[in-house]
């Protein structure tokens, strides 16, 4: 019959007898459930994820010996790109091999210290110092969260006794970035620094940094490149614009409602530093105000004594009688007309007073505020009629001042500095709400992966069940519809039909009593086959 197993002559020979089908049917339950056995455990394989990738030769290797030696099952995957675990020892496993410091990510440190042979030449020593130096900075370089891999170049030269003939040490900067994850200025310049900071007489300028599609990172550092805002600077001006639309539209929302005003600033932020020294000078205001500052005086007296008296005979005759009546003080200013000489007296005076004068040290630091531009959209506002009906009206001229005076004392304005505030109000357009479809029950992923799981437990049993039906049950059939071979009829024997009833049976399916009662049946019938049959049994026995 198709589908049915056939059963070898040996299995035929095995099966005639009670232990040894009881044998077939062990061995045939056993063959079942280690066939289920194995479906089972196909079936329940354990989910594998990425334990490490994108590793080298040396670190793959290292990583699966410690695997093996920790009992952890692997496999490989993307062309032995990626190493695969269980999903439930993922964690555990990288944690174990981060003790031990795998993987290394191909950049040899200062292990190859280490591996130092005996007798080894001055130049060796220095190319392998050289070559550890290279391998942790570039280690250190890769903890950064947007470097995925770093490559570093020193160029030392070998040093001089002569300064003529010294020269500085340079470097170079290999880095392979995370797709979508740039570096700004400042985070670059940590690298130059990192680097410089590491290797003896290395300068900031002699350090150049380059990504993986060569483009130089570390130009702006450079001399002679025009100055810009860098990362800082540009992030306290976006700061301190979101600081002010924030204020203008905390301000303002409590008047109009959550969600109808909109405000965005833009500032202009003088970062230059400037200094500036002035010296002036300023008239007197009043003559008690001025100060002498020093004062010199100076008296001169020349002349000597001159004859008297008119030349002449007139000289030697008597005076004539004085014709003005004599007082005390003109007959004094006569004597001493008459006997002082003629003298020239001159007095000059020199007098400086302090002038007025002002001296200013003037110092600009940078971030100072230029200009300030606010620009603020309010909605209509929204009332609610006596039919229950929703309309949008514009606000009044006296609200649209408040809301304005209001922003300028948020924003700080300031009209000598030329800042400039424009409010409007305009009804806002309604976005139309986007109707996301609902994901049927079939499209969910937990719906996938429970029928994912009902799936492989269906074909589970489906194989099992095709085992049972197909080999396990067509054994047990044949197993049980063998009958054991006759036993040769003694001497004597009853003919053939006579008690075949009874002795067809086999032994294993007769009771005790039963073959007692047909024995004694047999005896009392026909003694002389008992007869026969106790004969045979002495003969065999003899």
């Amino acid at each position: 019959m198709a589908g049915e197993m056939v059963v070898p002559a040996n299995v035929m020979d095995l099966t005639r007898t009670p232990g040894g089908r009881r044998l077939m049917l062990m061995l045939g339950a056993a063959a079942t459930v280690a066939v289920m056995a194995a479906v089972w455990m196909w079936g329940s394989q354990p989910e594998y994820r990425v334990l490490f990738s994108n590793f080298s030769d040396r670190d793959g290797g290292a990583i699966v010996a410690e695997l093996e030696k920790m009992g952890v099952p692997y496999k490989y995957a993307e062309g032995g790109g990626a190493v695969l675990v269980p999903a439930d020892k993922v964690h555990d496993a990288r944690l174990k091999l981060a003790s031990q410091g795998l993987p290394k990510g191909g950049n040899v440190g200062f292990e190859l210290m280490e591996n130092q042979k005996l007798g080894s030449s001055q130049f060796v020593e220095q190319v392998n110092f050289q070559r550890a130096m290279e391998g942790e900075l570039a280690r250190s370089i890769e903890s950064v969260s947007a470097v995925q891999a770093a490559r570093v170049h020193l160029a030392i030269p070998k040093s001089s006794i002569f300064v003529s003939e010294q020269k500085a040490p340079t470097a170079s900067v290999l880095l392979n970035l995370h797709p979508g994850r740039p570096l700004d200025t400042q985070q670059v310049s940590a690298i130059v620094h990192l680097v410089a900071s590491s290797v003896p007489e290395l300068s900031t300028k002699n350090v150049t940094v380059v990504d993986q599609n060569g483009n130089l990172l570390s130009e702006s550092g450079k001399p002679g490149m025009t100055p810009g805002l860098d990362a800082s600077q540009i992030k306290y001006v976006q700061e301190l614009q979101q600081s002010v639309a924030r204020r203008i539209e905390s301000i303002i929302t409590p008047i109009v409602g959550p969600g109808n005003v909109r405000a965005e600033a833009t500032a202009d932020v003088d970062f230059s530093r400037s200094e500036q020294a002035v010296e002036s000078y300023k008239p007197n205001q009043t003559p008690d105000a001025m100060v002498i500052r020093s004062q010199q005086t100076s008296e001169a007296v020349n002349g000597a004594a001159a004859a008297g008296g008119v030349p002449g005979a007139l000289s030697n005759q008597p005076p004539a009688p004085a014709t003005a009546p004599i007082t005390p003080q003109a007959q004094a200013n006569a004597s001493a007309s008459a006997t002082s000489p003629a003298t020239n007296t001159r007095k000059d005076a020199t007098v400086n007073y302090e002038v007025d004068k002002t001296i200013q040290y003037v110092q600009q630091g940078m971030g100072g505020l230029k200009r300030l531009n606010v620009a603020v959209v309010v909605n209509y506002r929204k009332t609610i009629g006596q039919d229950g009906k929703v309309s949008m009206a514009a606000l009044s001229d006296a609200e649209k001042a408040q809301i304005t005076d209001l922003v300028k004392e948020a924003m700080g304005f300031n009209a000598e500095r030329g800042d400039s505030v424009n409010v409007v109000n305009t009804p806002f357009a309604s976005a139309e709400k986007e109707e996301i479809p609902e994901v049927p029950l079939w499209k969910q992923p937990s719906t996938l992966q429970m029928g994912k799981d009902a799936g492989r437990y269906l074909l589970i049993g489906l194989a099992l069940l095709f085992i049972y039906l197909r080999a396990l049950k067509p054994m047990m059939k044949k197993i049980s519809e063998i009958q054991p071979a006759p036993l040769p009829a003694p001497q004597g024997a009853l003919p053939h039909g006579a008690g075949t009833d009874t002795m067809a049976l086999p032994p294993g399916q007769r009771s005790y009593q039963d073959n007692l009662s047909r024995a004694q049946k047999l005896a009392s019938e026909d003694p002389r086959v008992v007869a026969n049959i106790v004969k045979t049994w002495v003969d065999k026995n003899d």
